[in-house]
């Protein structure tokens, strides 16, 4: 593919994630599906109940009908589709429970856990036993495939798991899993040039574009948010392209805000357990920085930079 193709495609997405996304808005509204916000967050976000929510139900759909006309009907992006759907509609779930019960809890951790754990298991045995990727992974700076084995089932479930929740984490402020994943998804597709994965590729544009369509109403003050329908889709989309082209040692460095978010969590929650005192301000990182008195704004796009600057060390690495 040229890089002009992928400008188009993105462009495209963009445009049908944008027209979807205004169209889900008011019908969103009228079925009142409006967020709660947690009490126990930032006093300035409470401000924010009630606006709608399930905004990754138009990602998705733009992410469904762009890969499809740009990709084709070709198993691997049926197969990136479907793990990308199974994991929006755990969230779509999720969030349907929040809205229901007029609170912001939805499913329990073990519920989720479980979820995840069988589509990743799906995916996993799928690329090891069905598919004709086999168990390579591509290893950094050695620039070798080495065959994971055994090892590769449960080391795909780990990646899928990770990241779905680490993306879910980062969708906490205006903009901000959306930007980050645009930028980190368009480093995946110029990885799949790399590596001659048109797929891929494809799907990684489109991905970009449906962010960036859904950026344009989720940009702070958001008109919208994703949800846990979209934070899961995104997670699981990053993760099954990087797992497909088998650059899964790559996801952590271009997706360092996302390792960033979970990392803080796991530390807070962590120290807290043995000494009562807390690391960090408030968990996941991005609330950190809001009260250390940050604006949101400030906050979103300083972690837009730090995506830009872990992307294109990522590359760098790539090209050793």
């Amino acid at each position: 593919m040229q890089i002009y193709q992928l400008f188009i495609i993105v462009a495209l997405a963009t445009l049908a994630s944008g027209i979807l996304t205004a169209v889900e808005i008011p019908i969103l509204k009228r079925r009142q599906f409006r967020q709660f916000i947690r009490e126990e967050g930032p006093q300035s976000h409470q401000s924010k109940a009630g606006t709608p929510t399930m905004g990754g139900i138009a990602i998705c759909g733009a992410l469904v009908i762009m890969s499809l006309i740009c990709g084709g009907l070709n198993t691997d992006i049926i197969v990136m589709l479907i793990v990308t759907l199974a994991f929006a509609a755990m969230g779509f779930l999720d969030d349907y429970i929040k809205v229901a019960k007029k609170h912001n809890l939805g499913l329990t951790a073990i519920q989720k856990i479980i979820i995840q754990l069988l589509i990743s298991v799906g995916l996993a045995v799928y690329m090891a036993v069905f598919s004709d990727y086999g168990t390579d992974v591509w290893i950094p700076f050695i620039d070798k495939y080495i065959d994971f084995g055994w090892l590769y089932i449960p080391f795909v479930v780990f990646v899928m798991v990770a990241m779905t929740n680490a993306v879910n984490l980062t969708d906490g402020l205006d903009g901000l899993s959306s930007g980050v994943t645009a930028i980190v998804a368009i480093f995946f597709a110029i990885s799949g040039m790399r590596f001659g994965h048109t797929s891929p590729t494809v799907f990684s544009c489109v991905l970009c574009g449906a962010c960036l369509g859904f950026l344009a109403f989720n940009r702070h003050p958001a008109k919208l948010f994703m949800g846990d329908t979209g934070s899961m889709a995104l997670g699981a989309a990053v993760a099954s392209a990087a797992i497909i082209m088998k650059v899964e040692f790559l996801l952590p460095i271009a997706g360092l805000i996302y390792v960033m978010e979970a990392l803080s969590v796991i530390i807070q929650v962590g120290v807290y357990k043995k000494t009562k005192k807390r690391v960090f301000r408030m968990a996941p990182i991005h609330h950190h920085f809001e009260m250390c008195g940050m604006k949101e704004t400030q906050v979103v796009v300083m972690f837009w930079g730090i995506a830009l600057l872990s992307c294109a060390l990522a590359y760098a690495i790539m090209n050793i």
